[in-house]
């Protein structure tokens, strides 16, 4: 980590004058602003590569990609120079009745980068509206298709899932902790045991268990396939739920299972997608097309924001016909396929060619597991997952029993806030510090990482098991 620079006094004036307007106006997301407002904020002023700057000059590696979004790294040439050619054109012009060449670039290039079967792409903002947009469009489908089904009204979902914050997400979402207090404001939803193999919701082991979960979730469509629209789940790994790595064959076994009871399949790869596991689209790991896909995050390289859903041409069909027909899609966004965030893009994509990026992903995460065998023994570590270069730890208080922590401790916010010290950030969720760092991350950084992390958690293992 880099040593601080003495701040000069106008440059100690601008770090106070900024906490003093942050603590004054900002509302940050999914944090809790009483604490908040006792702690001294980390300002961010600029980055480089995998690494972030604050205002005093000391260098932080990006342990989680900025909120897992960040591909080639910060201040990506290419990058850069896309987003200034475009600004040269048009910074922003709507598809409503009109179009552009880098909506249009980058809808092929989806498609072709896409699953077999996935031929349309309709553009939204974020990871929550990519999923809204999968939502809506499956309700629809199934009421105006050649033959329609006006009873498929029903979702669902993995429990512990998590698929954003609006409010159909929301309904698709099962995290406690985020999603309770808003049940009030949601549609029902049907749901299924999540394929957790270190804490099985049915208490089993692998591997004699059969995939139980699984089985369970054919269950639930063999007893209301009349009624339900569609399954959604993250493929290979779920993210928010505490980086739940879902055992081989699981994603193909419920893929089978929708086509068996004529359900469609949504695929949520907000976090998953754009090289996370090591494959363009995680689904793409065990051969499995969905029948709509969501993506954002790594879409535009962590530069600008921008999401889509793709779907089949055979979704596409039922939603054609005359004006007077009323079957259009009546949905959109006012930034949908921003010019700017497309030609972002466009040049994310082409650096994954030119890059080879997915194969350094998958020897980068080779690397990465083999340096996480040193925190297998510390006794806070109950469990390690990853797939690619998405990883959770989980930190427990009992490694025998597997006793979590209690969720007031804050033990995963005081690690990785410790790691700070050491020139690493990260973001805990729970007691499950996750590692998503760019895929651009190099052997050097990774050792960076776990070095600090391994550190910390030797650090602080006294004061937790005492």
């Amino acid at each position: 980590m880099s040593q601080p620079r003495s701040l000069e006094p106008d440059l100690e004036s601008t770090k106070t004058r900024l906490e003093s307007l942050d603590k004054a106006h900002l509302w940050h997301p999914f944090t809790q602003m009483q604490g908040w407002q006792r702690s001294q904020p980390l300002i961010i002023e600029r980055a480089e590569g995998c690494y972030l700057y604050d205002l005093e000059g000391r260098r932080y590696l990006d342990g989680v990609s900025s909120l897992w979004v960040t591909t080639h790294g910060h201040r990506t040439p290419e990058l850069d120079a896309a987003i200034r050619h475009q600004l040269d054109r048009v910074a922003h012009t709507t598809l409503l009745g009109l179009t552009h060449a880098p909506a249009i670039e980058l809808a092929a290039k989806l498609v072709q980068l896409a699953p077999p079967g996935l031929t349309r792409v309709f553009y939204s903002d974020a990871g929550s509206t990519a999923v809204e947009v999968a939502l809506k469009i499956a309700f629809q489908y199934w009421r105006q298709r050649p033959d329609p089904r006006p009873r498929k009204t029903k979702f669902v979902h993995l429990r512990e899932s998590y698929h954003g914050d609006t409010v159909g997400a929301v309904s698709v979402g099962g995290i406690e902790l985020f999603h309770e207090i808003y049940r009030p404001l949601l549609f029902e939803a049907l749901t299924a045991p999540e394929p957790h193999c270190y804490r099985c919701p049915l208490k089993l082991e692998r591997p004699t268990c059969g995939m139980a979960c699984a089985e369970e979730l054919g269950r639930v469509l063999a007893d209301q396939a009349d009624d339900i629209a569609a399954v959604i789940i993250e493929p290979i790994m779920m993210g928010a739920a505490g980086m739940l790595a879902q055992p081989e064959g699981y994603v193909r076994r419920v893929r089978e299972l929708c086509t068996q009871h004529d359900v469609l399949l949504i695929c949520d790869e907000v976090a998953t997608g754009f090289g996370r596991t090591g494959w363009m689209f995680a689904c793409e790991a065990e051969g499995i097309a969905p029948d709509l896909l969501c993506i954002a995050k790594g879409l535009t390289g962590g530069y600008l924001p921008l999401a889509a859903t793709l779907a089949t041409e055979t979704i596409y069909a039922a939603f054609l016909g005359e004006a007077g027909d009323f079957k259009t899609f009546f949905h959109g966004h006012t930034y949908t396929g921003n010019p700017l965030a497309c030609a972002a893009a466009l040049a994310n994509l082409a650096l994954f060619e030119q890059n080879n990026t997915l194969q350094h992903v998958r020897a980068i995460a080779n690397y990465l597991a083999e340096q996480m065998d040193r925190l297998r023994p510390l006794r806070l570590v109950g469990d390690i997952r990853q797939r690619g270069l998405m990883v959770g730890i989980e930190l427990v208080a009992d490694r025998a029993t597997r006793t979590p922590f209690p969720p007031e401790q804050l033990v995963g916010y005081h690690v990785t806030n410790r790691c700070r010290d050491y020139g690493v950030l990260l973001r805990p969720l729970g007691n499950v510090i996750v590692l998503m760092p760019p895929l651009a991350v190099s052997t050097a950084q990774i050792d960076e990482l776990i070095d600090a992390l391994q550190t910390v958690l030797t650090e602080i293992e006294p004061e937790l098991l005492t």
